[in-house]
């Protein structure tokens, strides 16, 4: 997208109207505060529920499938956002992305508020991997395009932003989880359908008014030849597919062990396939290509951090609901109410870090430092879960402060480093490559959850101090070597702050 085009977009939005900011912040905080209210509040329940016992409304799993089918999902659901971004770049922009995305994410909700079904259930999963894909990247992308690249409101707006996902994704536990608990999962998940389908009616009603030209324009579309190319490799790949899965599913060849291999795989092949892509395209420029490198290690420290901080959905909540005390000064707890105390917390955190690095000023600590903070705090989040093993050995039930406590430390990491990746991304991205360069930062999520797909199947109450420690102590040496190789990360930036 041209220079001229960019400016034509800020000048199109409302520039004042939502505590300082454009209107169109408003229009993009409701509308994710419900994708993440109806996402999170799904995720709360969803691998109790695949696990349960049928007689408890549940679909019988066993656990560990239970836990690796739940970060595989995760891991789809962000991988999906490479093709997102791929047609909001090239075929229809990130607005009618948005649009699109919460529709698909609406009608998995409600497939899966169908009581015990297990083909409901893949019908779910399909729908929300990509429903997610075209919506979570490209919502982030349009708050992007209404700031001027000079506009120092734009780290802030991030900020609100993310606010606005920390709100959905705090009320979305409590509310899907007593649902859940006191009239079936199928509640707690049409609570979600309804979530999405008020997000949509907030995006409809006012982005005309308040988002001007942002999310319309396209800003590498397609050529015509290019259109007849892709046609058919999407339909090659369809074919593919189809002969594949008819061959080896009937046959007992394509198991569940295969399936997550495959995920695995490529959770890791997809970033670098676009990285390298990027880098070697003629349309990035030197500059844009320096920052490419940058962002490498970026990268990588952010698949480390969220390997950490999605095993809240899987190992943490099996954690909570066998290993933790659930009643608690004569309160009975929810397991699924554990997952709000890391909105909660940055809700009440995020505005001391927004002050903090606006009181700090040139002196806060640059991107890759920031980064480095939050490996550490996430690796200290695991080795703090391993205490009550230690003292209090694996058979018994720990006080839920623990997981508090867990919680807190992985919050104060993802402050350091998710709303500043966010932020990073936007400025980091080369022009022809924007949205998809977004869903490179989602693609970390998913290739975070694919690993966890593999070793969530290790953890036992026998292997719970090895488990905890050993991925801790990683996290936290990662974090040093970041910190030590900083200065060179910040020059490779090419003035990016």
């Amino acid at each position: 997208m041209s220079e001229m085009n960019k400016q034509k977009i800020v000048d199109s939005v409302p520039q004042k109207g939502f505590f300082g900011h454009p209107k169109g912040l408003f229009t993009l905080f409701f509308t994710e505060f419900w994708e993440r209210f109806s996402y999170y509040g799904m995720r709360a329940i969803l691998v109790f529920y695949m696990y349960y016992e049928v007689s408890e409304g549940g679909l019988g799993l066993e656990q560990s499938s239970a836990l690796a089918i739940m970060s595989i999902y995760g891991s789809l659901v962000y991988m999906s956002g490479v093709i997102g971004g791929w047609l909001a770049d090239r075929i229809f922009g990130t607005s009618k992305a948005v649009f699109y995305g919460g529709i698909f994410i609406m009608f998995g909700h409600i497939a899966l508020s169908f009581p015990g079904s297990l083909s409901m259930f893949f019908v779910s999963m399909v729908l929300i991997v990509v429903g997610t894909g075209l919506l979570k990247p490209n919502v982030s992308t349009v708050v992007g395009e209404m700031y001027n690249e000079k506009d120092t409101r734009r780290d802030a707006a991030f900020s609100i932003f993310y606010m606005g996902i920390n709100l959905g994704a705090f009320l979305a536990p409590l509310i899907a989880g007593s649902l859940a608990d006191n009239y079936g999962f199928h509640w707690g998940f049409a609570a979600a359908a309804v979530g999405m389908f008020l997000g949509l009616v907030v995006f409809v009603l006012t982005k005309k008014k308040n988002l001007g030209l942002a999310g319309t324009y396209v800003p590498n579309p397609l050529k015509p030849a290019e259109k007849k190319k892709y046609s058919k490799i999407v339909a090659l790949v369809v074919i593919i597919l189809a002969i594949i899965l008819g061959a080896t599913i009937p046959t007992g060849l394509f198991t569940l062990d295969l399936f997550i291999a495959l995920v695995g795989f490529f959770g890791i092949v997809t970033p670098t396939v676009y990285f390298i892509g990027m880098y070697r395209s003629p349309k990035t420029t030197a500059t844009e290509r320096s920052r490419i490198i940058a962002y490498i290690p970026l990268f990588i420290a952010a698949v480390m951090f969220w390997a950490i901080q999605e095993q809240g959905s899987t190992i943490l909540a099996a954690y909570a609901d066998k290993r933790t005390q659930l009643n608690f000064m004569g309160i009975d707890i929810s397991p699924a109410w554990f997952q709000s105390l890391n909105p909660l917390f940055i809700i009440l955190l995020a505005p001391v870090f927004a002050w903090l690095w606006v009181k700090l000023g040139d002196r806060q600590p640059s991107i890759p430092k920031k980064f480095s903070f939050g490996l550490v705090f996430a690796g200290l989040s695991f080795l703090v879960i391993l205490l009550p093993a230690y003292f209090g050995g694996e058979n018994s039930l720990v006080s839920p402060l623990w997981l508090v406590l867990s919680y807190f430390i992985v919050v104060l990491g993802e402050l350091c480093l998710s709303p500043v990746g966010l932020s990073a991304t936007t400025k980091l991205a080369p022009d022809a490559f924007s949205a998809q360069t977004m869903s490179l930062w989602f693609l970390a999520s998913a290739a975070a959850q694919a690993i966890n797909a593999q070793i969530v199947r290790f953890y036992t109450p026998e292997t719970e101090m090895l488990y905890f420690g050993s991925i801790g102590g990683i996290a936290i040496l990662l974090g040093i070597s970041l910190f030590l190789l900083s200065p060179k990360i910040q020059g490779l930036m090419k003035g990016v702050k």
